[in-house]
């Protein structure tokens, strides 16, 4: 009895640190497929919270890492709830669920990340604690 519970905290011990590294597949082929959405683009001063894009936009589809950087500004604090990723397609789909797995306080890292052969245009958002918020298309190229 014993024996077994020790060899099932072995093999879970083993298992787990792969299960944290597990690829996260951001799009799916058919959802690449649809039709770009033709979104404006608008410039304003904002106090919102800072998105900056660490990792390069240009990636390897089958695997890379996605880093992002979400920054407050005035002694505000991040709202973790409000971080919104979508993949502006027609319609516009929510991506949200499947970054969730890589946020971590103010970053989202995902070390093993796949998307189809493409361009593939993110919108992330994000509002602080005071409800200013803050939005910026990143534009992922993948060969």
């Amino acid at each position: 009895m014993r024996l077994s519970y020790i060899a099932s905290c072995l093999a879970l011990s083993l298992i787990t640190p792969w299960a944290a590294q597990a690829q996260v597949k951001l799009i799916t082929e058919e959802e690449a497929k649809a039709p770009n959405l033709q979104v404006p683009s608008t410039r304003a001063i904002t106090r919102g919270p800072g998105i900056t894009l660490l990792s390069s936009a240009e990636v390897q589809a089958k695997a890379f890492a996605l880093k992002i950087a979400f920054e407050p500004r005035g002694g505000s604090q991040i709202d973790a709830a409000s971080i919104k990723f979508e993949y502006l397609k027609q319609p516009v789909l929510d991506l949200t669920a499947r970054f969730k797995s890589g946020l971590n306080g103010n970053q989202l890292n995902l070390p093993q990340a796949s998307v189809p052969v493409g361009a593939h245009p993110i919108r992330v958002s994000v509002r602080d604690s005071e409800g200013r918020e803050a939005s910026t298309v990143i534009q992922l190229s993948a060969k």
